[in-house]
């Protein structure tokens, strides 16, 4: 931890950064993300098994991006979004300076984009063991049963968007959701709009999604959200030879044609 707070002083007091976005202390022994503006107030920075959340969402937020020269406390998944971000063109390399933390709480400086390629491939970027069941079960089921399973978990949807807020892949500045004139989903938390809702989601995240998991974390209502994007991994794998997260100059499997496609995905 004293090696975080020295280097982000010396980060900030040498002018290398504006504002370092990392973790801090929250009300009722919660963790938040904190933005770290001067060294006075590194000192509020804390690493701790429970900093998990990924903050790589922040880097494209315009009330973040105008302060300056940004920083980041980036965990695994972090890295991975940074690189997707970076294969659609948001972020540049050398835009952000990167400083990772490991799970054993070393921390380490990635110089550029291709260093992290290459500490992104030594590691296990796979779902977990309890998600990996979780899936399995729902794939065991019908397709009349998945529907249930699904239709019944959107219906505690209150359409209050933390998912997608916390998700660092949904950075557009007007969502479709937000567009009334005409209205794509229906703004009311029924059924209708809730399945609209979040199917569409899922398909804007098909073949982005670094499983980080922060949707179904930011949701009140416990809905298991991660679980729907996480399905589409292996059918992109599988089919496209694609995964989310791992080259900065990675080509988005759904928006590339190849004229030698012979198309057997399709039923």
């Amino acid at each position: 931890m004293n090696d975080l707070i020295k280097k982000v002083t010396q980060l900030l007091d040498d002018k290398t950064i504006n504002v370092f976005i990392g973790y801090g202390q929250g009300t009722a022994s919660r963790i938040r993300t904190i933005f770290v503006k001067n060294s006075s107030q590194v000192e509020n920075l804390v690493y701790t098994s429970d900093c998990t959340a990924n903050l790589a969402g922040y880097l494209l937020k315009h009330e973040v991006k105008k302060i300056g020269k940004l920083g980041i406390l980036a965990n695994d998944s972090a890295l991975r979004s940074m690189m997707q971000l970076a294969s659609e063109f948001q972020i540049k390399d050398g835009e952000v300076y990167v400083l990772h933390a490991a799970k054993d709480g070393s921390f380490t400086e990635f110089a550029d984009f291709q260093s992290i390629e290459a500490y992104l491939v030594t590691i296990d970027t796979g779902i977990t063991s309890d998600e990996q069941e979780r899936i399995a079960k729902l794939e065991a089921m019908t397709v009349k049963e998945r529907w249930i399973f699904w239709n019944k978990e959107f219906e505690k949807c209150i359409k209050c968007y933390a998912c997608r807020a916390a998700c660092p892949m949904c950075y557009c500045h007007r969502c479709t959701t937000d567009v009334n004139q005409p209205q794509w989903i229906p703004v009311a938390s029924h059924e209708q709009g809730n399945l609209d809702y979040h199917l569409m989601r899922a398909m804007h995240l098909a073949g982005r999604c670094v499983n980080c998991g922060e949707c179904a974390n930011a949701c009140p209502m416990d809905i298991p959200l991660n679980l729907l994007t996480y399905q589409l991994i292996a059918p992109i794998r599988t089919t496209f030879d694609a995964t989310a997260g791992m080259k900065a100059d990675a080509v988005y499997a759904l928006s590339t044609f190849k004229p030698d496609d012979k198309e057997n995905f399709i039923i």
